[in-house]
């Protein structure tokens, strides 16, 4: 197949008719034009005729060709009879289907390329070894480095101990790699220094200073950058005349490029950038110029500054240069560049291709079997603290008092756990603030932080404590981090009053993405044999899809929903769903609606719409029960958080421990009372800071989550 983008393109429009070959190529032009016309019985090939050996444009001087052109098209695949003459490497039996075009036979090579390792914490040894171990996945001919591979800086013993540790880092590597010298590399620092610093000691222990290689009719071309000023010895990064390559370097760099003139394609590594110009100076214009004589130099690679930059093609070299594999990293905006990454290189004849990888982001795929899949899911479904004692407040007095936050690994491996405590309340003091804990399998851990707050108004910036839990699985071959959690932390109210009676109706507004309320499971104590009775009134706005209006089910417990206008009541009952539905699409978006699902232990769910009785089933049976929130305005899943949420307007929230309703009619008031069966009451008669006051005697008072906040209707 020919690969001329130009004929390429020109073989496409002759799908219609000819093309003419050659710059300017149109009869009467005082060209010698060369032609594509489509082949007779076979619309997808084309005949080539060259411009004949005196035409300057003629692409083959003196040669006229009849070739076969296959369109490059960019579908996978061109339509063409399976009966007729194919792409010979595929195989296939059906008949009149769209032929599948086999990608071409290339030779080509991949090669990663590390920045810079040196300059940051201790730690970035691990970032390293972890870049190390994703490429080892990738499995490339060759890694490249681009210079600072120890912090250095140093005299011959430190200089030693942290040669030995980078090069027993990348002995795990399973391709061969190859070192280029940086100022870390080679500065000395401390008493003695030699003339040379540490370029003896870096020869002997990673390699030449300058040298080149050939891999696969390509060549790997290693410069140095850190020479000393010729006249007065000084070694500086910062002063362009300590930034000039030498008569010997830059000789044998001419030489070599000579030697290597046939290669296919030609790469160079150095670790000073020197071509961004500045404190660089400009002697690699001179370098450059050389690179470009040479005609096949297809890229130059270099690292120091610890962000990536690319300085374009340039005579057609292109210039990149690399961040860091552990080295001092900003992040300033790691998406633009500042970041632990390195780079992969897929060369091909005709190319390179060239693509950045943050370190940490490959997978093996091998890893993930069964058990650690259902490892890692377990962790992730358990990342939640069960908060076994909470602090005291009530604005009046104030409050101090201790958490007690206690998780439990439920994987076979140990898991790292990380807790961090917050408040957007700054009113409140938290000690401590983090916690790390390595827990062991199946093993408990309790952290135990002490909550601080002096007294005040339960005010719009009032808000409660929060954890933020993170976990990694550390598995025997393979590290999983699951997403990170975050988790408000209770406290426990004082008998504070409770709101005033508003002269409009108070609702709770839903706007169907996140706005909801929720109780703690532990502060709902319903027996799970007893009777129990679920209501609210509800006005509702959008209704298309799944909408939960009240639930803490989740294959147990129970839940009120209002999915596509149609309002159902189920409870989970010895392990399975008990339901009822109303009539499809009975609710309106114009109109309050009161709801009320009864479980009736003698037997019976009933389900109620404003006052009448529109569903029965018999049921019976103990009810599953769950850890979960209950919420207000959304379902609940497996890790206690909000989804399908409901929309509209929510007022009159009562859970009651009995069977209130029976009959076919009955008088719902518009605002609802409790008595000593109640378990929940919300007449959303105003804000308590986060919380909206729950009437009844346990003053179990719901948090508001997402968007969701109490307004008093006028109407």
């Amino acid at each position: 197949m020919l690969r001329c983008p130009r004929w390429t393109k020109m073989a496409r429009k002759a799908s219609s008719g000819c093309a003419f070959i050659g710059k300017g190529a149109n009869p009467g032009q005082g060209q010698h034009p060369g032609t594509i016309a489509p082949v007779e019985h076979n619309p997808t090939c084309f005949a080539v005729t060259l411009p004949p050996m005196d035409c300057p444009q003629a692409p083959l001087p003196g040669l006229a060709l009849l070739l076969a052109l296959s369109l490059t098209a960019a579908a996978p695949c061109c339509p063409q009879d399976a009966a007729s003459a194919g792409d010979e490497r595929v195989i296939t039996n059906r008949i009149g289907a769209r032929l599948i075009t086999a990608p071409q036979p290339e030779e080509g090579f991949l090669f990663a390329v590390f920045g810079d390792r040196t300059g940051g914490p201790a730690e970035g040894i691990k970032v390293l070894a972890e870049a190390v171990a994703e490429v080892n996945l990738i499995d490339p001919d060759l890694v490249m480095t681009v210079g600072d591979l120890i912090d250095g800086y140093n005299t011959t013993p430190a200089w030693m101990l942290q040669m030995a540790e980078y090069r027993s880092t990348m002995a795990a590597l399973d391709s061969p790699w190859f070192p280029v010298a940086g100022n870390h590399d080679v500065y000395w620092r401390g008493e003695g220094r030699p003339a040379e610093e540490h370029e003896v000691h870096y020869e002997e222990n990673f390699g030449p200073l300058w040298y080149a290689f050939e891999h696969k009719n390509c060549w790997f071309i290693v410069l140095y950058s850190d020479e000393p000023n010729p006249d007065t010895g000084e070694r500086n990064f910062s002063k362009p005349e300590c930034q000039r390559m030498s008569p010997e370097q830059f000789s044998w760099l001419g030489k070599t490029l000579k030697r290597t003139s046939q290669a296919e394609h030609v790469f160079v590594f150095v670790h000073h950038p020197r071509w961004v110009g500045g404190n660089y100076g400009d002697d690699w214009n001179r370098v450059h110029a050389l690179l470009a004589q040479a005609g096949n130099v297809r890229a130059v690679f270099g690292g120091h500054i610890h962000h990536m930059r690319y300085d374009g093609p340039k005579n057609g070299i292109e210039y990149f240069t690399l961040a860091t594999v552990g080295g001092a990293q900003s992040s300033r905006v790691p998406e633009a560049g500042w970041l632990h990454q390195y780079n992969l290189v897929h060369v091909r004849p005709d190319g390179i291709a060239v693509t950045s990888y943050p370190v940490g982001q490959a997978t093996d795929p091998r890893a993930l079997s069964v058990p650690v899949l259902q490892q890692s899911e377990a962790l992730a479904r358990s990342l939640q603290l069960d908060v076994q004692q909470q602090p005291s407040w009530d604005p009046a007095r104030g409050g101090a008092g201790d958490y007690a936050l206690d998780w439990t690994n439920p994987t076979a491996e140990p898991v790292a756990l990380r807790v961090h405590l917050d408040c957007q309340d700054r009113r409140w003091g938290l000690i401590p603030t983090s916690f790390e804990r390595q827990v062991e399998a199946g093993q408990s851990v309790t952290l135990k932080a002490r909550a601080i707050r002096g007294p005040g108004p339960l005010d719009g910036g009032f808000a409660l404590p929060h954890a933020t839990l993170e976990a990694t699985w550390l598995g025997p071959t393979t590290h999983i981090a699951v997403p990170l959690r975050h988790q408000s932390l209770p406290i426990d109210l004082g008998l504070i009053p409770a709101p005033p009676v508003p002269s409009g109706e108070g609702v709770l507004l839903l706007d169907g993405r996140s706005a909801c309320a929720r109780v703690a499971s532990n502060k709902i104590n319903l027996p799970p044999s007893a009777d129990f009775t679920l209501e609210c009134w509800y006005e509702p706005g959008e209704l298309k899809g799944r909408r939960a209006l009240l639930s803490k089910a989740e294959n147990s417990e129970f839940g009120l929903f209002v999915s596509n206008g149609t309002p159902e009541f189920f409870v989970h009952l010895d392990g399975s769903y008990k339901i009822i539905k109303g009539p499809k699409g009975v609710l309106a978006t114009t109109r309050w609606h009161h709801l009320a699902g009864v479980y009736d232990s003698r037997g019976e769910l009933r389900l109620y719409l404003n006052g009448e009785l529109i569903g029965r089933t018999p049921a019976s049976g103990q009810r599953t029960q769950n850890s979960l929130p209950f919420l207000i305005g959304a379902d609940v899943d497996s890790a206690g958080k909000p989804m399908s949420f409901a929309t509209g307007r929510v007022d009159s929230v009562r859970l009651t421990q009995a069977a209130i309703y029976s009959g076919q009619v009955i008088q719902a008031e518009r605002r609802l009372h409790h008595d000593r069966d109640t378990l929940l009451m919300f007449n959303m008669d105003g804000d308590l800071g986060p919380w909206i006051y729950d009437a009844s005697t346990g003053h179990r008072h719901a948090e508001r989550q997402g968007s969701a906040r109490v307004e008093i209707l006028n109407d």
